[in-house]
């Protein structure tokens, strides 16, 4: 199988063509390399992809990309998207050029190309505000709180919309704060695990009682695998993946404490804005569908973060 994969560089995406590649699959990955964060942990992902024979790279951006159109894929992965709820509300432009713009980009070339099915992703960030839980696909989406769960809502629109028109077959996952080796450093697992083991502070974000839906990559990757290869073949769909184990961030705290064996230092500081109260995945759609059933806990997904961190850095 021919599989183009946008975003390959990045955490998710490293991940996913790494788990395409041992199977099997011909993988063209392509990314911008953008500097949103430390470009050297893209360059290292690369460095871990370009180690198999069945992986092509080329530096291309998502908004310009002809690839498709040269290549030819079978399917398309299309993880790229500039990320960051904080950082959206400083420049929002910037997301409406990246996630939207890049993302009708892929659609345009895919009708032309008749591409089979694309998997694209989306975030937990479009439920918002809302206050029912556990988060289903089947909510009513209205308080989106960042410009960049925006932006995502209108990625799911836009696929709703070319399926109805082109027939085109589009999987969207709504990701919930996905962790683990590689992860990217501007989100709190890293952050956290990195200021405790360094005995440096850090900022904990109000008063502790916020909620995250923590999710294992290799869960994450078993899902985005399952809807790529897409066996009961639907069409136009949208699924949560998450663990559906919240965590409290006072919890989550104290779970990065037990695996550094050390304990945190931070300033408390006021919550900020764009940032949502609690999130939690219904994923009872994705394990009917996908098949998926996460299997990885928190506390366990961190010692294997930071004992990979440890590893590779020598010191985090």
């Amino acid at each position: 199988m021919k599989i183009l994969v946008t975003g390959c560089a990045g955490f998710i995406g490293s991940h996913v063509c790494e788990y395409l590649l041992k199977r099997g699959d011909l993988v063209l990955g392509i990314d911008n390399i953008n500097s949103y964060y430390d470009i050297k942990n893209k360059y290292r992902n690369l460095g871990v992809l370009e180690t198999y024979s069945n992986f092509e790279f080329r530096k291309e951006d998502i908004i310009d990309t002809k690839s498709i159109s040269n290549w030819k894929p079978d399917k398309i992965c299309h993880l790229a998207s500039m990320a960051g709820v904080r950082y959206s509300i400083e420049h929002p432009d910037v997301y409406v050029d990246v996630n939207i713009k890049g993302f009708i980009n892929i659609l345009e070339e895919s009708v032309k190309n008749s591409v089979k099915h694309i998997v694209y992703a989306s975030s937990s960030s479009v439920y918002g505000l809302n206050k029912k839980r556990p988060f289903s696909e089947d909510d009513k989406i209205d308080s989106c709180n960042s410009p960049y769960a925006a932006s995502k809502m209108a990625m799911e629109l836009f696929a709703k919309t070319y399926h109805q028109l082109y027939g085109l077959s589009l999987i969207g996952l709504r990701f919930f704060t996905v962790y683990g080796p590689r992860g990217r450093p501007d989100m709190a697992p890293y952050k956290f695990l990195n200021a405790i083991h360094s005995g440096n502070c850090f900022q904990k974000y109000g008063d502790g009682s916020s909620s995250r839906d923590y999710t294992y990559i290799d869960d994450i990757v078993s899902g985005v695998v399952a809807s790529l290869d897409n066996k009961k073949s639907m069409k136009c769909e949208i699924y949560n993946l998450g663990n559906s184990t919240p965590v409290t961030l006072n919890k989550f705290i104290e779970l990065c404490e037990k695996v550094v064996g050390k304990k945190a230092l931070y300033e408390q500081v006021g919550n900020q804005l764009g940032d949502v109260p609690h999130t939690c995945a219904d994923i009872s759609k994705a394990r009917r569908d996908l098949g998926y059933s996460p299997q990885v806990k928190l506390e366990d997904g961190l010692r294997r973060m930071f004992e990979f961190e440890i590893n590779l850095n020598k010191k985090f």
